[in-house]
């Protein structure tokens, strides 16, 4: 499988201007979170990317694209019928294509050299599958994630086969249908905001584009584990939602403690410590 396309959504109506936001990134260059997100995808080996955003939101995010503007193709979401429709909305772009999908208001960090979306691509073409990232998540954070159930690859502590997914499951439901041996008491396999998706994604969410007003992918996802096989990723980082209370400074942090400038940002937090405790 030859991953050279990337779909990043943009669109909802609180996620539209997160992108747009200014970060400084591990090399220390200040660059918008959409231009973190665009060398991640990148640095997985990405050629082209389709971004779905709100229309009339080109400019701006050709403006915060900078270097990398001339690889995107805009796809206008017209109507906010949900984040299946937002996917749905890059049919065209992705064609016949497996794809890397992203969203917009999710930045990752990795622990190791490779990034996490590199880490996810190489997986979907040596496992010839679609493939989700995941993070082990505690329950208390299940309404803002969707959540898989599966089973560990024999041989890889990281790599499981899908059996289901659910969107938001209360605890009550995840205990009940996504447990997963292994992992730490209260704590589900959530999604990561990243995927590598098969063409057969865009057909079954050509049904439901024609039978529903909202879209969701996670019950499309789940009918992807019934057809055929998809795998899960727990990959090796963290993802930061700029979209969370604290998020833009989380992600900063992550972002700082990650890059060149570790040591400076560690003493300007213990001295902003002591100051506090004087």
């Amino acid at each position: 499988m030859q991953i050279r396309k990337a779909l990043i959504t943009a669109a909802g109506r609180n996620q539209r201007t997160l992108p747009l936001q200014m970060l400084v990134d591990r090399d220390g260059t200040t660059r918008s979170a959409l231009g973190v997100i665009l060398a991640e995808a990148l640095s997985a080996g990405i050629e082209e990317v389709g971004i779905v955003i709100h229309p009339g939101d080109q400019t701006v995010f050709s403006a915060a694209a900078g270097l990398h503007e001339q690889r995107l193709h805009f796809i206008e979401q017209t109507e906010p019928r949900g984040y299946g429709h937002a996917v749905w909305c890059g049919r065209n772009f992705t064609k016949d294509d497996p794809f890397l999908l992203m969203v917009g208001d999710h930045v990752s960090v990795s622990l190791t050299e490779a990034s996490c979306a590199r880490q996810l691509v190489t997986t979907a073409s040596t496992q010839d599958a679609a493939v989700s990232a995941v993070q082990a998540t505690h329950e208390s954070k299940l309404p803002y994630f969707g959540a898989i159930s599966g089973r560990r690859v024999p041989g890889n502590a990281t790599l499981y086969e899908i059996t289901e997914v659910l969107e938001k499951p209360t605890p009550t439901l995840a205990e009940e249908r996504l447990v997963v041996p292994g992992l730490r008491s209260a704590h589900y396999l959530c999604f990561f905001g990243m995927h590598v998706l098969t063409p057969s994604v865009m057909a079954l969410l050509d049904q439901s584009v024609a039978e529903s007003t909202a879209v969701h992918l996670s019950p499309t996802l789940s009918e992807l584990a019934r057809q055929e096989r998809y795998l899960a990723l727990e990959t090796l980082g963290r993802r930061y939602d700029l979209g969370a209370r604290f998020g833009l400074l989380t992600a900063q942090l992550a972002l700082s403690l990650a890059g060149r400038d570790r040591e400076e940002v560690l003493a300007g937090l213990v001295e902003l410590l002591a100051q506090r405790n004087a």
